[in-house]
């Protein structure tokens, strides 16, 4: 399929993640996943709304051996990305889906030619940080209670990155 992505997971056998562009056929699903992710998840017509009128927004979704596993999107804004959201079905967590979706935004902002990507993360969910963390992003600031549900801080983070030279 055109846009695909194949990225096979490291250590793992029998299991293919593919990553592709994220279209209206995917939203019925991505919105379970946003359900079974987050106590605020967002509604299903703002998933729609992103894809059909926000021009700054790339999303993507990740296929784990034909099953639609996870998804992630940005925006892209002046010359940043901000990551909105991250979400990897609970079953298939930790399993290579999200290092596939954050690999593949990495790769969005450097060929978009944006500077850096940033995003919050719940100072409370150390698996996610350590996934960004691994991925070059680095804590630049708090935002106090910033998760209404629990008034939870999030960690600001950062990640530079950085230009391609073609040949």
């Amino acid at each position: 399929m055109k846009g695909e992505k194949r990225i096979p997971p490291k250590n793992m056998i029998n299991i293919e993640i593919n990553v592709r562009p994220m279209t209206l056929d995917h939203v019925d699903k991505v919105w379970e996943i946003e359900k079974s992710c987050f106590a605020t998840p967002w509604s299903k017509q703002s998933l729609v709304k992103e894809l059909k009128t926000n021009a700054l927004a790339s999303y993507y979704v990740a296929f784990m051996n034909g099953e639609l596993a996870g998804y992630a999107g940005m925006w892209k804004i002046v010359d940043e990305g901000h990551i909105t959201n991250v979400a990897v079905l609970p079953k298939m967590q930790g399993l290579g889906v999200g290092s596939a979706l954050i690999a593949q935004l990495i790769e969005d902002g450097t060929r978009s030619k944006l500077r850096a990507l940033t995003l919050e993360v719940r100072v409370g969910n150390h698996v996610a940080r350590s996934l960004y963390e691994k991925y070059g992003f680095k804590i630049s600031g708090i935002r106090k209670e910033y998760y209404a549900d629990t008034r939870e801080d999030g960690y600001l983070m950062w990640k530079e990155l950085e230009e391609i030279t073609e040949f």
